[in-house]
């Protein structure tokens, strides 16, 4: 009979129990042992809810890099710089916004721009997904409660998928982000930029744009970048790869040619990504085609260029070629509404996501026809997932009426300014009027906590409705109101 010793030792990988453990692996292990510690800690406090314990981990990772921020080292000047503006940067970057109040090229010193980086690569996967990616790296099993907790927070269907969908996440991570880098670094390096900043810039690119967190190092952005494909296209990939979710390239991964295969989400989320880009890229081109302001005075090639990737940006990725003072109301308008629905679910991406936007639609159009069912390429979708996608949406919008009532009446901003950076909060896209750095204290902070629940509340809600089901031993006779 094993004694509890020799259990123990049989749970650790085979490296540990052989006594091969390098320096490497035991920090490893004793880093996870204390996210696991601080997770248990956090299950006390905040109780057994997956969605509690993922909301508490995201303050607390905010409020570390809202320290970091705050040191003499993260500033250029070499003084600390005022708490809203740390607090926000933070924010911004473990949410994966890129809304900024302060230049992050201009206020921030090598360390400081690291500290943006690393928040961007954690808040993009999340702080329990990273947690189970390491413990998955030297050899750990997943219990079932990491396994509960990380199927919850990435929205996977079934708890066997968390450990393909877990390795997914690393190696895509890791081989397109150094993909991206490799292919930018010797770009920067031929535009005159010596090793060490072409080396960073790449990266940092890299980082930014597959978890669509929107930052850049240069105090420009890529506007001097307009004309350059080797550096858009990365950048673009990027931003497209992040944004459809990592369930979705699992998918493709195992059948990228053989359509009929996907599940339901790869479908509805590939091609909802295609109709909003294609329908992006015409009707913003359409709607600034003539505006000298923007690209009006520009070549059909580079209008077309701009267009294709304002389709692609306005719906998370958060980088920018224009001004966004400078583009017309409708275009605003449909900025808002593309940067509002966002990218895939489980992914990098913010917004209220495409599939909730395309089984209303599909519910939508099942109606009009008069089906009894919302049924999809042979799959009849639950009333319950209707109902989560209603309540995401009303949700939403709840959130951002109100966040733009309070901006407005905070700041006296105009309508169009102040839903704009509302909405570019809570879908934790990025783009911007550059009204976060006119806002008042307070203005910022309010901004800060709808980019927190831009992240995790919809995922939150989500999984909260789905998880409660109350049944009744009864049921009230039906009544039909009036609707419409």
């Amino acid at each position: 009979m094993s004694t509890p010793q020799q259990e123990e030792l049989k749970k650790q990988p085979q490296f540990v129990r052989e006594g091969k453990e390098s320096r490497y692996s035991a920090g490893i292990r004793l880093l996870i042992q204390r996210f696991e510690s601080l997770r248990d800690l956090i299950d006390r406090v905040v109780g057994s809810s997956s969605s509690r314990t993922a909301i508490t981990a995201f303050i607390l990772v905010i409020t570390f890099f809202s320290i970091m921020l705050s040191l003499p080292i993260a500033s250029q000047d070499g003084h600390r710089v005022e708490l809203q503006h740390a607090v926000f940067t933070a924010t911004s970057a473990v949410t994966v916004t890129g809304l900024t109040t302060v230049s992050t090229a201009e206020q921030w010193t090598f360390f400081g721009q690291l500290m943006i980086l690393l928040g961007s690569q954690i808040g993009g996967l999340g702080t329990l997904t990273l947690t189970s990616i390491l413990a998955l790296a030297v050899g750990r099993k997943l219990g079932l409660r990491s396994r509960i907790i990380t199927q919850e927070s990435m929205n996977i269907g079934r708890l066997g998928e968390v450990g393909s969908v877990l390795r997914t996440v690393a190696v895509t991570s890791i081989v397109i982000e150094g993909t991206i880098a490799l292919v930018l670094i010797p770009r920067f390096l031929l535009l005159g930029e010596s090793l060490g900043q072409g080396v960073w810039h790449g990266i940092f690119y890299a980082v930014s744009s597959f978890n669509n967190a929107g930052f850049t190092p240069h105090s420009d952005g890529i506007v001097p970048y307009g004309h350059d494909l080797w550096i858009l296209i990365p950048i673009s990939l990027g931003v497209v790869i992040g944004s459809v979710g990592f369930p979705v390239i699992l998918v493709l991964q195992q059948n990228l040619v053989v359509f009929s295969r996907w599940n339901l989400n790869a479908k509805l989320t590939v091609i909802g990504t295609l109709v909003l880009f294609v329908a992006g890229s015409f009707a913003w081109g359409a709607l600034e085609w003539n505006n000298n302001k923007t690209i009006g005075e520009l070549s059909v090639a580079d209008k077309v260029l701009n267009a294709t990737f304002a389709s692609i940006m306005t719906r998370s990725g958060g980088f920018n070629l224009v001004d966004m003072n400078d583009i017309t109301p409708v275009t605003a308008l449909l900025t808002d509404l593309l940067m509002f629905i966002g990218g895939g679910s489980a992914s990098t991406a913010g917004g209220i996501k495409i599939t909730t936007i395309t089984v209303v639609f599909l519910a939508i159009l099942a109606e009009a026809r008069g089906d009894q069912f919302v049924v999809a390429f042979g799959r009849t979708i639950p009333d319950t997932v209707l109902r989560i996608a209603i309540s995401v949406i009303m949700m939403s919008a709840t959130f951002v009426f109100i966040g733009t009532a309070a901006i407005m009446l905070m700041s006296g901003a105009s309508l169009q300014r102040s839903l704009f950076e509302v909405i570019s909060a809570y879908a934790t896209c990025g783009l911007s009027t550059g009204l976060s750095a006119e806002l008042p204290n307070s203005g910022v902070y309010l901004l800060s906590v709808l980019m927190l629940i831009g992240r995790v509340g919809t995922i939150t809600v989500a999984t909260g409705l789905a998880m409660r089901s109350r049944r009744r031993l009864y049921k009230f006779p039906e009544e039909r109101p009036i609707i419409g």
